[in-house]
């Protein structure tokens, strides 16, 4: 019983986010009240002062301005004091890499020593280990879970896929589409499948400039260029 209580859980694609108050490096929050309205990127890192987090705050950092004009907020958390999360925030300004270069971090970074958070979100996945593995949660304005993504403590994230990941679910939200793979903006997307014979059948009879179909369960609509 106590071994089945220690087993990481997690929220699941369209769960309510966990919520949870916690003390960061900007100041007190409480999650997901206090970003209802907007998107919101939650991801965690194994320590502070390790080289691979160093780097993706880095970028991180260098691309809030990108997120914050998609209505996007970031919220790191690592198993560290606020202390140590200030320090190596200072620190980060000092480094220069990759062409980044007096990088100041001004998203929250939670304080999590006591885990409550990382557990909430299945963020410590090996019970020998008090690091939280690199998991990213994209939560939309409800405060529901839209993409969970994990990644190993050795391999650092993609952060062109997750601002790709965001921009893909803004548009299938407003647009009712869906993206096909690699999808980048304004590249084609794929309408929704034809619910009945008849529409099928139109649909591949019916083929325009602003539409077209391979067959009648994958059908796209053209971006205007």
């Amino acid at each position: 019983m106590e071994e089945m209580q220690n087993v990481a859980s997690m929220p699941l694609i369209g769960d309510k986010a966990p919520a949870f108050h916690a003390i960061t490096t900007q100041g007190e929050i409480n999650f997901p009240e206090d970003y209802v309205g907007k998107w919101v990127i939650l991801f965690s890192h194994p320590a502070d002062f390790t080289p691979v987090c160093t780097t993706e705050f880095m970028t991180f950092a260098s691309m809030s301005d990108e997120f914050k004009a998609l209505n996007t907020e970031l919220v790191g958390l690592s198993i560290d004091s606020l202390y140590a999360h200030i320090a190596w925030l200072r620190k980060i300004q000092e480094i220069e890499w990759n062409g980044m270069k007096n990088v100041e971090v001004k998203f929250p970074v939670i304080e999590d020593i006591k885990m409550d958070v990382a557990r909430k979100y299945g963020m410590v996945q090996s019970q020998s280990t008090t690091q939280a593995v690199r998991a990213v949660f994209v939560i939309d304005p409800n405060g529901i879970v839209r993409t969970i993504l994990f990644y190993p403590a050795s391999t650092g994230r993609n952060f062109d896929e997750i601002k790709r990941v965001v921009l893909a679910l803004q548009k299938a939200d407003a647009e009712n589409i869906a993206t096909p793979a690699n999808w980048r903006p304004g590249q084609d997307v794929i309408v929704p499948t034809a619910g009945s014979c008849g529409t099928a059948k139109e649909r591949m009879e019916n083929q325009s400039e602003e539409q077209y179909c391979l067959d009648w369960f994958l059908c796209f609509r053209k971006e205007k260029k």
